[in-house]
This record gives structure tokens, sequence and C-alpha cells, in this order.
């Protein structure tokens, strides 16, 4: 009787064990103790988060190829343009793709808030890449197994379905809205708003068409026309109407502005202002250049006083990096920062850890596109107007107002209250505003570059490399080469490929690169976007 156990124990065990082979391997593979589902919501939130963290922070390198700051010593970074590939974004689409599954698998209709936000990610991160490197993989892209190396896409068919996708969302968000389905779950933008991130989704087509400024004959792209319909018809083509409606990061204690507290002893001595953003402002009496800079500490001590704009000294990133590392750190003696050039305010970046928000999709830069648009002639319209809009928004935004404003700043070069000093600016917008070199000169080259250049000072630290893009496109405002640069003295045009696709994808990016550049990978060829 015990045998005849054993025997039907050993039996039952080989049953189990020869029916576990009957299971696929893909069955086999899965972790019981993993999700293999996961809420559309928090899908969201990665997709969100790439969105801020990879295009380009505050204080980051980006923020030195749009030559907002520089570093000044070089053990921790360079002013040089040698970059190599561009950003690859395909991990992300693949979760905006999952996202949509995600949704219909929950039950939604075809079109629903996280479909339509699918489209604008798509157009966004899609743009990101192709305004960096040209030609990508689109249509036979991100389809698994059952493509593993894409065709790639030329960057015309790549705008022009970018444009699709972001009239799609557009059209999407509103019969969603009109049907009383407003909300997304899990946006940390605008806490699920759909009718704030269509004014968000429309003001980012404007970025993209005014970015196809040298294409404005092209019949198929047709531009002007897809821009002068947008500015015609606000009830199809909602747009932002205050900076408080702007796509924006905000950060807390725990997801921290780049430059804060904990970082002060790291960098705040190893990052000096810029030349091409600090002489602007000083040259205009802008009081912008008090808020976001310090007063050098050689301009003081040799007798200027903080509220002197001539106070404000930034370093040309095409300097030698031993030499500003040495004008930097220069000892000015007790009492005076260090240094030649101005450094970022110390009570704006390094007193707590939000400083400010950072636009992703400004209002401000939305005024700055529609003024160039009315300057190029691209509808009829009052190019000042809106360019004094983008003016007042960027004040606005920090805080500058038209009386009396109290400006901080660091006698010695610390941060603690006992280094802090206050003076105070009278500022009056339309004294401001009448200077030559502000007030718009009309549809001339130079009525182009101030509208180029007040956009410029509103991406400061902000909108990843717009600013960039805007001076490689226009040439304005000045930028600055030299040695600095590296590059044999050249600001690079463009990005090169990823690694992954010169062996993963061999034969088509071989053919992307000489239809495009004739065979060479170089960060120096001219993008189809830019002839």
């Amino acid at each position: 009787m015990k045998i005849n156990k054993i025997f039907v124990s050993i039996f039952a065990v080989a049953a189990l064990t020869l029916g576990s082979c009957e299971n696929t391997f893909e069955e086999l593979e899965k972790n019981p103790n993993s999700p293999v589902n996961v809420p559309a919501s928090l899908v969201l939130q990665g997709v969100e988060s790439d969105m801020f963290n990879n295009i380009g922070r505050p204080f980051s390198a980006e923020m030195r190829w749009n030559q907002f700051y520089c570093s000044n010593y070089n053990y921790y970074a360079t002013n040089e343009y040698t970059w190599t590939s561009g950003s690859n974004h395909y991990n992300t689409l693949k979760n905006v793709i999952k996202m949509e599954e995600e949704a219909k698998r929950a039950g939604l209709a075809d079109v629903n808030g996280y479909s339509a936000l699918g489209k604008f990610f798509r157009a966004f991160f899609f743009y990101e890449m192709t305004i960096r490197m040209g030609d990508l993989p689109m249509n036979e892209a991100l389809k698994g197994i059952e493509n593993i190396s894409p065709k790639y896409d030329t960057q015309k068919a790549i705008f022009v379905q970018v444009l699709k996708w972001l009239d799609e969302a557009n059209t999407d968000m509103t019969a969603l809205i009109t049907k009383g389905e407003v909300s997304v779950s899990g946006d940390f933008y605008f806490g699920g708003d759909v009718r704030k991130w269509q004014k968000a989704v429309n003001a980012y087509k404007l970025r993209v068409l005014i970015a196809l400024s040298k294409k404005e004959v092209d019949a198929e792209l047709n531009v002007k026309a897809k821009f002068s319909e947008m500015l015609a018809n606000p009830t199809k083509f909602p747009l932002l109407s205050s900076i408080s409606e702007s796509l924006q990061y905000t950060y807390n204690n725990f997801n921290k502005y780049p430059s804060n507290p904990d970082n002060f002893g790291f960098d705040a001595t190893r990052q000096n202002m810029s030349k091409a953003y600090v002489e602007p402002l000083s040259m205009m009496n802008d009081p912008r250049v008090m808020i976001t800079c310090e007063p050098a500490g050689a301009e003081l001590k040799a007798g200027k006083k903080p509220s002197d704009y001539s106070a404000y000294v930034g370093a040309s990133s095409a300097e030698d990096l031993t030499d500003m590392s040495d004008k930097a750190g220069r000892n000015n003696g007790a009492g005076f920062a260090p240094g030649l050039y101005s450094f970022q305010n110390r009570y704006r970046y390094y007193r707590n850890y939000v400083a400010e928000t950072t636009f992703i999709v400004g209002y401000p830069e939305m005024c700055f596109n529609i003024a160039e648009a009315y300057h190029l002639g691209w509808a009829a319209g009052d190019a000042e107007a809106w360019y004094k809009k983008g003016i007042q928004a960027s004040m606005d935004f920090y805080g500058v107002k038209n009386g009396s404003n109290t400006m901080t700043y660091s006698r010695t070069g610390g941060r603690e209250a006992a280094d802090l000093a206050t003076f105070a600016i009278d500022f009056d917008f339309e004294k401001y505003y009448a200077q030559t070199s502000v007030k718009y000169a009309g549809k001339t080259v130079k009525g182009q570059e101030q509208i180029l250049t007040q956009k410029y000072l509103a991406f400061f630290m902000n909108s990843g490399m717009e600013a960039y893009f805007n001076w490689r496109r226009t040439g304005f405002p000045k930028f600055y080469t030299g040695v600095g640069n590296g590059n044999s003295n050249r600001i690079a045009i463009r990005w090169q490929y990823p690694l992954s696709e010169r062996t993963t994808n061999a034969t088509n990016y071989k053919a992307a690169i000489d239809s495009q550049f004739a065979g060479k990978d170089d960060i120096n060829d001219m993008l189809w976007l830019l002839k």
C-alpha cells in the first residue's frame, strides 16, 4: 500500500512537469511577481517627465550651447560644441504607444484624452529628434520585432506628419471638450484639463511652423497659410492667453531646481554668465539682468553701484577656457565677489529648492512667434503689438513692474543672509520701450533682430534648445565663436545619429547620410530645414 502511494505521487509530479512543458516561451518568461499592465495614467507621467528631463534642463549643457551661461572650470565642463549623437526618444515613444493601449484596455473610446495627448507627444518627440539630426525612421519605426531595421523618412516628410499629428490632436480635443470629457487622469502639467492642453498644443504648432520659415514657399508644407488660419480662427485653434497657461514644469523639495542650496559649493563659482545673454540686457537698461545675474565683483570694486547696468558683465562663450577661469576666479579683495564676470543670482537660484518654473511651451515665446510671422508677412496683423506683449510677459515672469523694484544681490559671492544686500530700481515700461534699441523698427532686418533677441532673452533657462534653434535659423541674436567653441572655432549645426543606428540599422543609416550629407555624419553639415 505504501509503494502504491509513492508511485501515485511520482506520477502526479511527472504529470505536472510534462504539463508545464506545453506552455509557450512567452508564457514561461512572465514573472508572476511583476505587473504586466499598468494604468495609462502612470505611463502618462513617465512620458511627461521625459518632456522636461530629456530636452535640456536649466543650467545644463544645453543652456551652455544656448550661450546663456559658461562653464569656467574644465574639470566638469567646457563650452565646446563638440557634441556627438542626438537624444534617442524612441523609448519614450514606445511608452506613448503603451499608454494608448492601456487606455483602450481600460475600455475608453477610440478617441480619448490619452490618444489625443499621444498625437501631441509623437509630434513633440519627433520634432526634438529631427530638428537635431535630420531624416529619421518614422513610418516603419516603433513596430517592434516586425521591423527591426526601419527605413528613414525625409525631414520634410517628418514635418508634414508632425503638423498632421498636431492638427489631429487639436481636432480630437475639440471633440472631447464638446462631449464634456475634459479630464485626463495622471497629468501633472495641467491637472488633466484637456482645455488647457489644447491651447498648449496649438501654441506648440506655431513653434513648429515658425521653425519652417526657410521653407515658406513649399506648397506641401504651406506654412504661411497654416499660420494665418490659426490666427484668424481662435475658436478652432484656441491659444495661450497668459503666462499662467504655459506648459511648464514646477519644482518642489523632491524634484529640485538644478541650481539649489545643495549644489552651491559644487557649481556656483564654476558657472559664470554669458556675454550673449548679459550684454543685450545691460545695453537696453533691462532690469531682468539684475534679477537673473549678480553684478561683477571687479566692477563694484572699481566703484560702480549694483544699480549700474554696466556693472553686469558676461564672458564670451568663445573665450579660451584657461583665460575665462583666471578672470572668473580673480580675487577682488574682502567685501567683493571674485571675478571679472557676473554669476547667476545667488538669491534667486540658490536660496531654496524651487526657484522658477521652467517653460516647455511658454506664452512669451508664442507672442514672439506671432510677432515674427506678422513681420514676415505670413498674415495681416500687428507685429509690434505682439512683440510688446512678449516683452511684457517676460517682464511679468520675473516680477518686474512699473515703479520701484527691489533687487537682491550677494556682495561677496556667498548665499547666506549676511552676504545679501538690496537696492531699488525704478522702471517704466513705456520709457524702456521707447529706447531705439528696443522699439520695434518695423519690417526691416533690425525689426526681425529685435523680435529674435527679445525671444532669446525670454528663453533664458527654459524651452530646451529653442534659443539655439532660433539662432541657427536666423543668425539672431549674436552668438560668439572662437577657440572656446572647440570644433575648429565653430558652432556645430546638427547632431550625429545614435550609435545604435550605425550598428543595428547600418544599411538604412548609410542611405540616410548618403542622401543628406554626402556620406558623412558630420555635426557641421546643413540640415534640409536650414537650406
